[in-house]
């Protein structure tokens, strides 16, 4: 009996160290606002989200933010919400970046890693495409310029038209 109470008592405590995979096309996005506690959200419920992952160092990255913010002025008013999450270790870093690109859309700084820890970027920037439902549609591994912004705007005006 006692060995059936450790069997037991060991299978429940490794229950939390299990990690599942993380998302994919067709998987639901994660909360994002249990994943980045404090960070202001916007409210995603029913809308087109695109969740983007970047650092300050990548200059991948850069040149997105300039279409990310023309993706959130064209289409915010009917439907996208865009969320950048910074995954900078340094909060000065982080802060520095956003006061030099003026952008519409939510940034909020990763600081504890939880998001990025949980979606798992494969390389910066990374961005997961989400449909009205809550569901990832497309993922974007890096940014390859007129050609990544123009596969975001065909899947952002299908997803709209749903």
């Amino acid at each position: 009996m006692k060995f059936i109470i450790r069997i037991i008592s060991i299978a429940c405590l490794s229950l939390p160290l299990a990690h599942s995979a993380e998302p994919a096309v067709g998987s639901a996005l994660p909360s994002l606002s249990g994943l980045l506690p404090g960070g202001t959200l916007p409210k995603t419920s029913g809308k087109v989200v695109l969740v983007d992952f970047w650092a300050s160092w990548c200059a991948p990255c850069k040149a997105s933010f300039v279409t990310m913010a023309k993706l959130h002025q064209k289409y915010a008013a009917k439907g996208l919400v865009i969320i950048g999450i910074g995954v900078d270790d340094e909060p000065k870093d982080y802060a520095a970046f956003v006061a030099n690109h003026k952008v519409g859309f939510t940034l909020v700084h990763d600081a504890k890693q939880s998001a990025a820890g949980f979606f798992n970027p494969p390389t910066m920037p990374s961005s997961y495409l989400v449909d009205r439902s809550g569901k990832i549609r497309h993922i974007h591994k890096g940014f390859k310029g007129a050609k990544s912004e123009a596969e975001y705007i065909q899947e952002i005006e299908a997803l709209l038209a749903q």
